[in-house]
C-alpha cells in the first residue's frame, strides 16, 4: 500500500517519498502566545500530532518541530494592557499551552523553538537576502522585495497584480510609505519607544513575523524538509512569504509537501479571537466535556475540510467516544493481557488503506467503530449468557487490534484496573473465587452467595460457566 497526501503546492495528491526514509522532517507553524488556546488551535495541534503518530506507525521515524511566536504586536498589546512585559505574557501562555495540550493527550514536539531564541539565525537569513538583492533597508526597517522572486504566489495561486496593499496582515499603515512596492513585507522592524528590541546591523529592532519560521526551519531541520504544516489560514501570506524568503537564499525547495488543515467554524464563520466567537480548550473541559470526545469531534471530519462547532456535534462525538471506550475497556474488565495477544492483520490493513488516502482518519475511525460495536455486543453476551457467538481467542485479537489502532489516533482510556475500588488485587479476587467454588462444592450456598455479594460490592461481576469454571470482570 502507498501513502498519498494532498500537496497544497501542487494542488493534487502525491505519493509520499521522504528525502530520507530513516528520518522524516516535519515542521508545524505553532501558536502566537498572547491568549489561551481555542478549539481551532486544538484542531491544528491534534491533527498534525496524529499525522506524526501515523507516520511512525507506518515505520517512518519523524523529527517534529513546532514553534512559538513569542514576540508579536498582539503580545505587546496585551503586555501594555496588563502592565507587564512581553516575556511575562509569553511565558504565561506557553505554560497554559502545554497544560491544555496535555489535557487533550497531544504528544509533545521534539523541539519548541521560540522566535526570541532564534535571533542569530533570523539576522543571518535577512543579511543573506540583502546580499542577494531580495531585501532593502528603509529608515531602520528591512523589507522583502516580492517582485524580485519570480515564483511569488506559487503556493496560494495568487498573483501580485491581484493582491491588495497590507496583505501581510500584521503591517501598520505607517510602514506602507517606506516600501518600494505595497506588497513588500517586513523582515526587520526598527525599534519603537517602549517596545523590546535587539541590536542588529540595521539598528535596534525586532524580526517580522514571516522570517521567524524560515529561520527556525533552517536551524532545526535544514534547508529542505519533507512536510510543512499548519492551518489553511496561513497559506497566504505566511507560508507564501516563508517560501519566498527561504528559497531566495538556498535555491532549494523549502518543503516538498505542504499540508493545511481546515478551520473550526461557528455559525459558518472561522473560530478566532479577533471575532470573539472562540471557545477555549480549558473552558470546554471545565464544562465536563471528555477530552477524548473533543479528539473524536476533530478526527471525524477530514483534516482539510472545515468543521462546525455545535452542541449537537459535540454530543454526538461524546456518544461515539463512549462506544469506543466500551470496546477498549472490555479486555481490561476481562483481564486480557495485550502482551499475549496478536492483532488481526486484515483489519490493520483495511485501516492503513483508509488512512493512506491523504490521512483519512475519519474513514479509519469507521473501522474502529465496527470493531468496538462488535466487542460491545459480544461483551454483553458474555456477561449475561456466559458465552460469545465467536471464539474467545478471536474476540481477544479484535480487542488487541482496537487498542493498537485507537492508540495510533490517540484514543486512550483513563481507567486503571489493577486495583478495584475496594483495594482488592487480582490475587485476592482469585482467592475469594476459589473459596466460593469450595463452598458450592460443599453445597454451602449461603456462604457461596455471601462471597458473590462481597465481590459484587467490590465491583467484581462473576460469570459461572459450564464445567465449574467461573470468569470475572470489573464493573
Amino acid at each position: 500500500m502507498t501513502l498519498t497526501i494532498y500537496n497544497t503546492l501542487t494542488r493534487q495528491k502525491e505519493v509520499f517519498q521522504p528525502l530520507d526514509p530513516q528520518r522524516v522532517l516535519m515542521y508545524c507553524c505553532g501558536i502566537t502566545v498572547y491568549d489561551y488556546c481555542h478549539l481551532g488551535h486544538a484542531r491544528t495541534c491534534l491533527i498534525w500530532d496524529v499525522v506524526r503518530n501515523y507516520l511512525q506507525w507506518r515505520g517512518y521515524p519523524v523529527r517534529y518541530i513546532q514553534n512559538f511566536t513569542d514576540i508579536d504586536d498582539k503580545i505587546l498589546n496585551r503586555a501594555r494592557v496588563e502592565g507587564t512585559s512581553m516575556e511575562a505574557v509569553a511565558e504565561r501562555f506557553i505554560e497554559a499551552y502545554f497544560s491544555d495540550m496535555e489535557s487533550l493527550k497531544i504528544n509533545k514536539a521534539d523541539v519548541y523553538p521560540r522566535a526570541t531564541h532564534s535571533l542569530d539565525g533570523i539576522k543571518r537569513l535577512i543579511t543573506q537576502l540583502e546580499i542577494k538583492g531580495y531585501a532593502y533597508q528603509a529608515d531602520g526597517d528591512v523589507y522583502y522585495a516580492v517582485t524580485k522572486f519570480p515564483d511569488y504566489g506559487k503556493l496560494s495561486g495568487r498573483k501580485l497584480e491581484d493582491l491588495q496593499a497590507g496583505a501581510s496582515g500584521r503591517v501598520e499603515a505607517a510602514e506602507e510609505e517606506k516600501k518600494k512596492n505595497p506588497f513588500d513585507f517586513a523582515l526587520w522592524k526598527g525599534a519603537k519607544p517602549g517596545e523590546p528590541s535587539w541590536d542588529s546591523s540595521w539598528g535596534k529592532g525586532r524580526p517580522g513575523w514571516h522570517i521567524e519560521c524560515s529561520a527556525m526551519v533552517r536551524e532545526y531541520l535544514g534547508e529542505t524538509i519533507d512536510i510543512h504544516v499548519g492551518g489553511n489560514d496561513l497559506i497566504f501570506p505566511h507560508h507564501e512569504n516563508e517560501i519566498a524568503q527561504s528559497e531566495a537564499v538556498t535555491g532549494k525547495p523549502l518543503a516538498n509537501y505542504w499540508l493545511h488543515n481546515g478551520m473550526v467554524k461557528v455559525d459558518g464563520e472561522k473560530m478566532s479571537k479577533s471575532l470573539g466567537n472562540f471557545t477555549t480548550i480549558r473552558d470546554l473541559l471545565a464544562r465536563g466535556v471528555d477530552p477524548m470526545a473533543v479528539r473524536l469531534f476533530i478526527l471525524q471530519a477530514h483534516y482539510r475540510k472545515p468543521i462546525d462547532f455545535t452542541t449537537e456535534a459535540l454530543n454526538a462525538a461524546d456518544a461515539g467516544w463512549q462506544t469506543l471506550r466500551e470496546g477498549l475497556l472490555l479486555g481490561n474488565h476481562l483481564n486480557w493481557q495485550l502482551s499475549s495477544l496478536g492483532i488481526i492483520p486484515e483489519i490493520a490493513q483495511d485501516f492503513q488503506q483508509a488512512v493512506d488516502d491523504d490521512f483519512n482518519f475519519a474513514q479509519g475511525l469507521g473501522i474502529l467503530f465496527e470493531i468496538a460495536k462488535e466487542l460491545r455486543r459480544q461483551g454483553n453476551l458474555l456477561r449475561h449468557q456466559g458465552e460469545t457467538t465467536i471464539p474467545l481467542e478471536e474476540l481477544q485479537r479484535q480487542w488487541a487490534t482496537l487498542v493498537e489502532l485507537a492508540g495510533v489516533l490517540g484514543f486512550v482510556t483513563a481507567e486503571t484496573v489493577e486495583v478495584s475500588p475496594s483495594g482488592l488485587t487480582e490475587e485476592a479476587i482469585e482467592a475469594l473465587i476459589r473459596q466460593r467454588q469450595q463452598a458450592r462444592q460443599q453445597k454451602n450456598y449461603s456462604e457461596s452467595d455471601r462471597l458473590r455479594d462481597e465481590l459484587q460490592k467490590a465491583g467484581i461481576t462473576l460469570i459461572d460457566q459450564p464445567g465449574g469454571v467461573t470468569r470475572w470482570y470489573r464493573s
